[in-house]
């Protein structure tokens, strides 16, 4: 080899050794991401939002839905009220004691659902509007930094905790470097089948007396279903309120009561 070229490979070693390379993130570390995640999202008091699901479905009229979500996240509980259009009017979900609960009333029954169940038939799941519990849920692994548009993310493999019930047992998130928000998530099935994709486009955050901090909300959420690749789903959180609610707003008589 001629001097020129030992010359050009030692600059080339030199380049590669002083590029920065992103170091893999200790579990302890993405353990913490995952709680810092968690309690943005989480007031300790109450929660209550306006939202709209639009629902799009091969071969199918576009559906629009307006519900409201309550949330006590102190005792991990959990309401969606549907309000419009009037055939969805007074339908509902109750998550309490840990088990998820759909009420129907035209027929004026409750029914026990799983964490895989489809809310109100779109491609949104129970996880999608309650709050955000993945330190408890998932353990994480580091699968390193990537781009995604603009942002650069960490990107990080969750794996399902024994004994915790979730909708997928394996979760990829891509977490904004800056922000420490969600941008991107996709869910697996145990044999390794993507089932859904989920893309975070907005965030806002809005004051809680309770807390005494800011509290983060998605404005919006694109939910896409990676089976039936035509279905998809957008969750849009028009309105956050953050003020206490009534004592007993979280029981089967309180949302059967806004049926009548």
């Amino acid at each position: 080899m001629s001097l020129k070229s030992l010359l050009s490979a030692a600059v080339v070693t030199v380049a590669l050794l002083s590029a920065p390379v992103a170091l893999a993130l200790e579990p302890a570390v993405m353990t913490q991401m995952l709680a810092t995640i968690d309690d943005r999202q989480r007031n300790g008091g109450d929660y209550k939002a306006l939202i709209y699901l639009e629902q799009k479905e091969k071969d199918k009229t576009d559906n629009v839905r307006e519900a409201f979500v309550y949330r006590r996240d102190a005792d991990d509980k959990l309401m969606i009220l549907f309000s419009k259009p009037k055939t969805e009017a007074g339908k509902g979900y109750l998550r309490m004691d840990k088990n998820l609960w759909s009420y129907d009333p035209n027929v004026g029954k409750w029914e026990r659902r799983t964490e895989r169940e489809r809310i109100a038939g779109t491609d949104s799941r129970r996880a999608d509007f309650d709050e955000s519990r993945l330190a408890e849920e998932f353990d994480p692994t580091y699968e390193g930094e990537a781009k995604l548009g603009k942002y650069t993310a960490h990107k990080l493999s969750l794996k399902v905790k024994p004994n915790i019930d979730v909708a997928y047992p394996v979760v990829k998130l891509w977490v904004d470097k800056d922000s420490t928000n969600i941008l991107k998530r996709e869910e697996y099935a145990l044999s390794g089948r993507l089932m859904r994709t989920a893309l975070y486009p907005r965030w806002k955050k809005i004051f809680s007396e309770s807390k005494g901090a800011d509290v983060w909300f998605p404005e919006e959420i694109r939910i896409y279903d990676e089976v039936e690749k035509a279905n998809s789903t957008i969750i849009l959180i028009k309105s956050v309120d953050l003020r206490s609610l009534e004592a007993n707003l979280f029981t089967k008589a309180w949302l059967e009561s806004k049926s009548r």
